[in-house]
């Protein structure tokens, strides 16, 4: 026995903590899989929601080690979301320990479906799509056209026919905007706002918190999902590191829990984005939503 626990639940903490881990950084919520799990082995809820942010720092770090590629050349936008997450989980972290847990616990359902609406009517995603069928339309017509052009010309002018089709044809494939990550001075004020408060409900409450990152980055057109699901995993990041701090201040932390969730999260959040980015961005946001829709009906359950 370690501090009451059993080298197996130990462990199973630790395997649980590496599925919260994968499930974290993938779909935004870790507390689907850890926060119940710690609940599972007698642990108080306060106490459990405490060494659960702690122990899901570890998805944070170990996501962010794995998503190198996915965050290139977001380096500002990455540092700005990591101090807003720092700051808004030391305000979480004392609103939890200093009012009513059920305040959040209450609204907590609602607004995790709300983000799972948000991500699944994706209107961002509709929009590029129309997009990419006008430019796929132009693009046939172009081809039909020089296909034509190239048929009715004689022979001796075929030299003088490459030359135009070069001249009207791009150089380089053009680069489709939902590749890109747009600079932060195009982000509407709201986005600010969402995200202070994504960051506030991380260190206060946490569960289904990457969900209303997802939905705040999405609805904003900040980029494609694979690279707003990192960016949305450093607001919690700074938002569970400085909620830790507070939590460990004030004594609040079940220590072999958390060392065991968050040695198993960083496994999880590290091996997470190489295996993500393979899979489609459909497949990805229809898992964040079901996801959410899962949290949504478990945390409703045990509220209301």
């Amino acid at each position: 026995m370690i501090a009451g626990f059993s080298i197996t639940s130990l462990l199973l903490i630790l395997l649980a903590g590496i599925g919260a881990g994968f499930v974290g950084y993938a779909v935004g919520a870790s507390s689907l899989v850890s926060y119940p799990a710690l609940l599972a082995f007698g642990i108080p809820p306060v106490l459990a929601n405490a060494s659960n942010t702690v122990g899901v720092v570890g998805t944070g770090i170990g996501g962010v080690m794995g998503a190198r590629k996915e965050l290139k050349g977001q380096a500002v936008r990455s540092i700005t979301y990591v101090v807003i997450g720092a700051f808004g989980g030391v305000a979480g972290a004392f609103l939890l320990l200093k009012l009513d847990p059920s305040v959040f616990e209450f609204a907590a359902p609602v607004l995790i479906l709300l983000s799972s609406l948000i991500i699944a009517i994706n209107p961002r995603g509709r929009m590029q799509a129309k997009q990419a069928a006008a430019d796929a339309t132009a693009q046939l017509k172009h081809i039909e056209a020089t296909e034509a052009t190239e048929a009715t010309e004689a022979t001796e002018a075929t030299e003088a026919t490459e030359a135009a089709k070069r001249a009207t044809t791009p150089t380089a494939p053009h680069r489709p905007p939902e590749q890109l990550v747009q600079p932060m001075s195009q982000d509407s004020w709201w986005v600010w706002l969402g995200v202070v408060a994504v960051a506030i409900y991380s260190g206060y409450f946490g569960a289904g918190a990457g969900t209303l990152a997802l939905a705040v980055l999405d609805a904003a057109k900040i980029g494609p999902f694979h690279k707003i699901n990192a960016l949305k995993t450093l607001i919690g990041t700074g938002a569970n590191i400085s909620a830790s701090v507070v939590f460990i201040i004030q004594g609040a932390v079940d220590w072999p829990a958390a060392i065991m969730l968050c040695i198993g999260c960083f496994i999880g959040g590290y091996i997470a984005p190489s295996i993500t980015r393979k899979i489609p961005a459909n497949i990805m946001r229809a898992a964040a939503v079901i996801a959410g829709i899962i949290l949504t009906i478990d945390l409703g359950l045990k509220t209301y």
